[in-house]
């Protein structure tokens, strides 16, 4: 894979879901935020990390007893303990929480090897447990059963839909208390470096909203008088944007 700039991923630590859904939005790219996939725990929910997937079809009796974990080449097993630290690992469960894509045993250990995430668009079991970890986990739902009365793992490290959205290894996960962004690999140099100048723009439009001032030619910034205050209250604090140029 092309390395990613140096500032991509700080920068995208800095920014949210919603501006990137619309920077991205700017390039044509529409589904990108991941449906029905929310953070088990809002206030540990800042995540940024690279994609490393794992996919799950339909479980079958004949295959899915306890004693599949018996296996060390079992495919959740080896997802959890190659996860690269910095990624986040991505679960396709098709949507499907009647069972658990993964528990807090299994969360904690990717906590402990520096994993920066895990996302799945099923549940999650010892869902208060896995909300009490300082580590961002995004889920659909709590769901008890163990995942083998629903899910068969089958792959790791291929594309992957989670959420109704194209994953792919090596895409740029952004997570926050609102859900979970996909970006995609070859653009994330250029969405981040945007979303980052978007961010600063949005804060100066907070402060002038909530000073009183009228959306009208400040947001979106068309008022040349109004654009002429936002460079000089950008120039004044340039101190707050230290990668705000490559």
């Amino acid at each position: 894979m092309t390395p990613l700039h140096t500032h991509t991923l700080p920068r995208l630590e800095l920014v949210s879901t919603a501006t990137l859904t619309t920077v991205l939005f700017k390039r044509g790219f529409r589904n990108v935020f991941l449906q029905e996939v929310r953070p088990v725990n809002p206030a540990t929910a800042r995540m940024v990390g690279l994609a490393f997937t794992l996919r799950y079809i339909p479980a079958r009796e004949d295959l899915d007893g306890l004693d599949a974990f018996d296996d060390p080449a079992h495919p959740q097993r080896v997802a959890v303990e190659t996860c690269p630290a910095g990624h986040v690992l991505v679960m396709d469960s098709r949507g499907d929480a009647t069972a658990a894509s993964s528990g807090n045993i299994l969360v904690t250990r990717l906590m402990r090897r520096g994993v920066a995430g895990v996302v799945t668009d099923g549940g999650f079991r010892d869902s208060p447990e896995i909300a009490a970890m300082p580590f961002p986990a995004f889920h659909q739902r709590p769901s008890a059963p163990t995942n083998l009365i629903r899910h068969h793992a089958i792959d790791i490290g291929l594309p992957i839909a989670c959420g109704g959205v194209s994953v792919y290894p090596g895409d740029v996960l952004v997570g926050d208390a609102e859900g979970v962004v996909c970006i995609p690999r070859r653009i994330a140099d250029a969405v981040a470096r945007e979303a980052y100048v978007q961010t600063i723009y949005e804060i100066w439009v907070e402060e002038r909203i909530g000073a009183g001032d009228s959306l009208i030619g400040t947001y979106p910034l068309i008022d040349p008088e109004r654009r002429q205050a936002y460079e000089a209250w950008k120039a004044a604090h340039a101190d707050r944007w230290p990668l705000a140029h490559d």
